[in-house]
């Protein structure tokens, strides 16, 4: 049976040895074996899986959900490959239509040319988010204050809220890589800052609300994954930061 050292599979698959090294300790990909000086060594099926794991991240999949997925005895792995190629699929074609509504607006500015309202907004699906968010919250004084602020937004808005989130989460990813806890003043700093950020671009948001958020953000793989792409563990940080406020 072929075998690979982990630095030939981390090279492969463009991760980390230190990324390999704590998948292993999480139980998420145990190498098949080791050399006499105890060296990793992957075969043939660890490196299917390690495929998967990168598909289902870039899905936005959290690592303890591809794990249970993965240690599911009914998993199959022809068929999440095909359900996955399929996912890719549709991606692609919903990124093409986006492409091609993005070189439209270019066009629009660059030209002073009339829009094509159809080809602008082709490839968003905003009904959808619209749907589950009405569904989740139609009912509550947040989503009416939400709609009600967001619908007056212009692009300057949108830019700058995005801008500050992401500085936000970039703060916290930092504290997490230096060792802070949860509680440390500084992170509690940022816990408060993400909260006025919240109540001053959505709606009111008091402490028992921001707490409310963080069920949110560890329950729905969506948030999670979102939160966990600045930096990995940074979701179950952030909910706890919140929690110790």
């Amino acid at each position: 049976m072929k075998t690979y050292r982990v630095k030939q599979v981390a090279e492969a698959a463009g991760v980390t040895v230190r990324t390999l090294h704590h998948y292993d300790a999480i139980g998420l990909l145990a190498p098949s074996g080791r050399t006499d000086g105890g060296y990793r060594l992957y075969s043939d099926d660890d490196v299917l899986r390690l495929q998967q794991i990168l598909l289902h991240r870039e899905l936005g999949l959290s690592l303890e959900q591809i794990r249970r997925l993965l240690d599911d005895p009914t998993f199959e792995r022809r068929s999440a490959l095909l359900a996955q190629r399929a996912e890719v699929q549709a991606r692609q074609q919903r990124n093409a239509a986006l492409l091609k509504a993005i070189d439209h607006a270019l066009e629009t500015i660059d030209t002073s040319k009339e829009a094509d309202m159809k080809t602008l907004f082709d490839g968003f699906d905003p009904q959808a988010y619209e749907d589950e968010a009405r569904e989740r919250w139609g009912d509550t004084d947040a989503f009416r204050e939400a709609q009600r602020r967001t619908r007056g937004y212009r692009e300057a808005d949108w830019s700058a809220l995005k801008a500050e989130q992401a500085d936000i989460m970039g703060a916290l990813a930092a504290a997490l890589t230096s060792g802070a806890a949860p509680d440390d003043s500084r992170v509690a700093a940022l816990v408060d800052r993400h909260r006025a950020f919240i109540d001053r671009w959505f709606y009111p948001c008091d402490p028992q609300t921001h707490r409310a958020l963080a069920g949110l953000y560890e329950s729905d793989e969506r948030f999670f994954a979102n939160i966990d792409r600045h930096h990995e563990g940074l979701t179950a940080f952030f909910v706890a930061a919140i929690r110790a406020r």
